[in-house]
């Protein structure tokens, strides 16, 4: 069976975090800058071979203040370490629409294991006649577990930034001839 190549879409995809900020409300983040492929067999994704980078100073959360915060050295450290990668070690299906991503997560020279749900929103040919799929995908990571390990607590005792990050990818590649 031939290999397919697919590459991410940046225009239609989005890489999202959220992070409680002092116990009470979430705040979003994402990265702007971003790239990735997706090695198949055919057109079935059980087993593909996933690679994604992002730019670290790509990074959003709709305030200037807290994003210029997140790129110095307390957090991502940007000058040091300007990408965040992602490299899968297996990709099984688990359902219809459903799979498991595993692989290594690289932030701030740290690499770790995770796991992400995927659910599959299946494949279509757009107006050009390129081939499309789209995943969604999520999971968390302990930001601590990556040397993210800035953090406060208020007066009362509260804590600014909670150790745990949800991640939220809305993916789409498009296969390449």
């Amino acid at each position: 069976m031939a290999t397919s190549t697919w590459v991410i879409d940046p225009t239609h995809s989005e890489v999202q975090f959220k992070v409680k900020h002092l116990v009470i409300s979430t705040v979003t983040g994402s990265f702007k800058s971003f790239e990735g492929s997706v090695q198949t067999e055919g057109d079935s994704f059980d087993g593909a071979s996933i690679q994604f980078t992002a730019d670290v100073n790509s990074i959003d959360t709709n305030m200037e203040q807290r994003d210029g915060h997140l790129k110095s050295a307390d957090f991502f450290d940007a000058e040091n370490f300007p990408t965040l990668s992602f490299a899968s070690t297996s990709f099984v299906q688990k359902g219809d629409d459903e799979f498991t991503l595993t692989g290594d997560l690289t932030l701030r020279g740290v690499t770790k294991s995770i796991s992400l749900a995927v659910n599959y929103g299946g494949q279509m040919v757009d107006f050009y006649g390129n081939t499309k799929a789209g995943f969604e995908l999520t999971g968390k990571i302990n930001r601590k577990d990556f040397g993210l390990n800035w953090g406060a607590v208020t007066e009362a005792g509260g804590v600014v930034v909670s150790d745990e990050v949800k991640l939220h990818f809305n993916i789409q590649v498009a296969k390449q001839a």
